[in-house]
């Protein structure tokens, strides 16, 4: 091999002048880098974007590429600096995008475990997450925590794909879409920051980031490593919370055309949270206040010593990428990652905050794991009911993909190969004594005893899949590529439960298998140097639901999991002062699957088909830059997702606002960075059949930083940072559970967390 395909590689791994993000190339001193904002190129290689300082791309907190195929957001590291809380989470950062919906957090700003985001309605599970191209999520079905894996300052981008993607988009749940995590990108020079955070409810924040820049004695490589802790006792009572996260980030070139690149994280969070409802009913905030979730009563099952969830994870992958000359490349990413997931929470926390009354048996009527329907459970008189629930799970996998530059285009291939192993349980606890009910299994085991183990389970599952895929991008002309695609998918689950699977009857020993030929074709016609437009036909299909696996109504009918047909058209332009894009979409969801939260059997609950669902709507973002540091940005998005005629549920599907918009302004001059962001999520049912409508609410954050160049021999610079949430101190409701089928005082009920505050010092040297 030559020694310039050793420096093409390792620069395309590092610096990209903008090329594809705007119109200009970005190569002068007056240059802003975004940090890690896609994948482009070759075998999928992650890049760093420098774009023209003050221009609309530098500024706009969410962007489109110019030659994408589908409707895209992208989020730089630059946004995740100056308008993310310091100790925020994934979710939070993606909020920003049209059609994407992250419930504010209830209990403050990065504090809350159970925080979601939708995707033009699509729930969480529904979508992919990846981290460097690896898609991640539980392994009892592929959702996502929030605070687990990987916080936002570790980031160093965001993509988000509103669709399919093409036939290399791999994950559990390719058709509602991507949300794409990217490391941050090494730097060249060597560079240590020191941080730290102070605000409301006590929380703190500190961290070192440590890059190496490039080290001569490596032949370039670089070490990055990243240390945060963070501790608060949140905005909802006794809600504290506490964690430490590490990552090591190592790559080099390996003779004279190789990349090697090693990564390796942990994550621990530890909460004092409620497992059932994660937040506290109509009945308790009448009694104590809006910010009711856990008490300091030790004969309450909402005790804060009764309801604690932990939880361990870690993320590595060892990935080499090669260059072979003449056009050929390749990517080979193997990975693992593990979640463990320890909670003891009372059983039944939206209860008034007084003590148990005494017995020996319960017989309750609610569908808590340790007090279902029929139960039998033996505790000392007085003793507080609760129940120890596990999830733990690893999961392996490899992606190769190699690719092949033509004079007509590029050619892609490769596999997804992924093994998951899982064990659950949940099983009934004194929380008194602080031990499981020591006859349990006997009786969940015994002859005649299955009808009443109500939802005590203890199962094992887990999953085996592939995905060959093979696309090829075609220059038609030099302004118009055409790329069709083909992805072939297959998974099979096994759930394995010698007890019972989740409540469900008996002993079970079930798998279940879905296969999917899955086409694809984009078309992009570049319009001069500033815009473009594209179309795309995909199809989508869902990993079988582990609850459908298990008695359910649903039918086990193997080849007919979650489909989908998507169907956008889009626009993009891009200038100096102007980013811009927009899109209309058409999904077709065949095989629509959903839990039975309002069951009338008697001894558990189920999965239930609803029918078809199309989704379709019109989605757009822009921001114009007016120089000296200042930009102005607006989003939207109107969304309907309704239920086809003879379905057996109508109307509009619950928790799809009907309409999202953001707007706000920007300016980023010398040393001065300062945001306002703005985002307004409208409408949306809560219950079935168009009952329980949730009015909209806006949220509002402001940032400002002040940088001083080397103020001290021993510092490269010193920045103060001012951040304010919810500065407008609104407390919409932000999500509602309904109890049953009418209004009732024991429905669970969120709010926005008041205006809050953060205070962050970072010095570099």
């Amino acid at each position: 091999m030559n020694s310039p395909h050793k420096r093409n590689l390792l620069h395309s791994l590092v610096v990209l002048s903008i090329g594809a993000m705007c119109t200009h190339a970005a190569v002068a001193d007056d240059t802003v880098d975004l940090g890690t904002v896609g994948a482009a190129g070759g075998a999928g290689k992650t890049l760093s974007v420098l774009v023209p300082e003050g221009s609309a791309a530098a500024l706009a907190p969410s962007q489109s590429n110019l030659k994408i195929g589908e409707p895209q957001s992208v989020i730089s590291r630059a946004y995740i600096e100056n308008s993310i809380a310091p100790n925020g989470d994934y979710f939070a950062i993606v909020g920003i995008a049209p059609s994407v919906v992250t419930m504010p957090a209830a209990n403050g700003p990065g504090l809350t475990d159970g925080a979601k985001a939708s995707m033009r309605g699509f729930q969480d599970g529904y979508y992919n997450i990846t981290f460097d191209g690896i898609p991640f999520g539980d392994a009892n079905d592929p959702t996502h925590h929030a605070t687990a894996y990987f916080p936002a300052q570790m980031l160093g981008g965001v993509v988000i794909e509103r669709g399919p993607g093409n036939a290399s988009n791999l994950g559990q749940a390719t058709f509602g879409g991507s949300i794409n995590l990217l490391s941050r990108a090494p730097k060249a020079e060597q560079n240590t920051e020191v941080y730290g955070s102070f605000g409301s409810w006590n929380t703190k924040f500190e961290g070192i980031a440590f890059d190496s820049g490039r080290l001569s004695s490596l032949s370039d490589g670089t070490l990055q490593i990243n240390v945060q802790n963070m501790e608060s006792n949140g905005y909802l009572t006794n809600a504290n919370v506490r964690g430490t996260n590490y990552m090591v980030k190592f790559q080099k070139p390996v003779g004279e055309s190789n990349i090697l690149t090693a990564v390796a994280s942990f994550n621990d969070m530890f909460n004092n949270l409620p497992d059932q409802t994660g937040y506290s009913t109509l009945a308790q905030q009448a009694l104590y206040g809006k910010n009711y979730l856990l008490n300091n009563d030790p004969t309450s099952q909402s005790f804060k010593g009764y309801n604690t969830v932990h939880k361990q994870t870690d993320f590595e992958y060892l990935r080499f990428q090669s260059d072979w000359g003449h056009g050929v490349e390749t990517d080979n990413n193997l990975y693992t990652y593990a979640y463990d997931n320890m909670t003891f929470s009372g059983c039944d926390t939206t209860g008034p905050v007084a003590a148990n009354p005494a017995y020996k048996t319960v017989t309750s009527t609610t569908t808590k794991p340790c007090a279902a329907k029929g139960d039998v459970v033996h505790m000392t008189a007085g003793d507080i009911p609760g129940y120890d629930k596990l999830n733990d799970y690893r999961v392996t996998g490899d992606i190769f993909k190699t690719t092949q530059q033509t004079s007509a285009g590029l050619a892609r291939e490769g596999i997804w190969l992924e093994h998951a192993a899982a064990t659950r349980h949940a099983l009934t606890r004194d929380m008194t004594t602080g031990t499981n009910v020591t006859n349990l299994l006997a009786e969940m085991t015994a002859p005649g005893g299955v009808a009443n183990v109500g939802k005590n389970f203890d199962e094992q599952s887990g999953w085996n899949m592939y995905q060959p895929f093979v696309e090829y991008e075609w220059a038609a002309t030099p302004d118009l590529t055409i790329t069709p695609g083909f992805k072939y998918v297959f998974m099979r689950r096994q759930v394995f439960s010698p007890i019972a699977a989740s409540g469900k009857g008996g002993p079970q020993a079930y798998s279940e298998t879905a296969r999917g030929s899955l086409p694809f074709l984009t078309v992009t016609q570049l319009l001069g140097k500033n815009d473009s437009v594209y179309a795309q036909y995909a199809k989508g299909i869902h990993m079988p639901i582990l609850g459908t696996m298990e008695v359910s109504t649903v039918p086990k009918t193997g080849d007919s999991p979650e489909k989908t047909t998507n169907y956008q058209l889009g626009f993009v332009h891009k200038s100096d002062t102007l980013s811009a894009d927009a899109d209309v979409y058409l999904i077709d969801f065949s095989n629509s699957q959903t839990y039975d939260n309002v069951s009338t059997s008697p001894t558990y609950q189920t999965y239930v088909t609803t029918g078809a669902v199309i989704y379709k709507g019109v989605e757009g973002e822009a921001t114009y830059a007016f120089g000296h540091g200042a930009a102005a940005f607006i989003n939207g998005s109107i969304n309907q997702a309704v239920y086809k005629a003879n379905s057996p549920t109508w109307g509009q599907v619950i928790n799809v606002p009907k309409t999202t918009a953001g707007t706000g302004l920007i300016y980023n001059q010398g040393p001065i960075k300062s945001s306002l962001i703005v985002k307004y999520i409208g409408q949306q049912y809560a219950g079935a059949n168009q009952t329980f409508l949730l009015g909209g609410y806006v949220t509002s954050d402001f940032n400002l930083s002040y940088t001083v160049k080397a103020p001290l021999t021993y510092f490269k610079s010193i920045t103060t940072e001012l951040s304010v949430f919810n500065v407008t101190d609104r407390q919409s409701i932000t999500s509602y559970a309904p109890a049953g089928a009418t209004p009732s005082s024991q429905d669970v009920v969120s709010y926005q967390a008041p205006r809050s505050y953060m205070l962050t010092l970072k010095a570099n040297f």
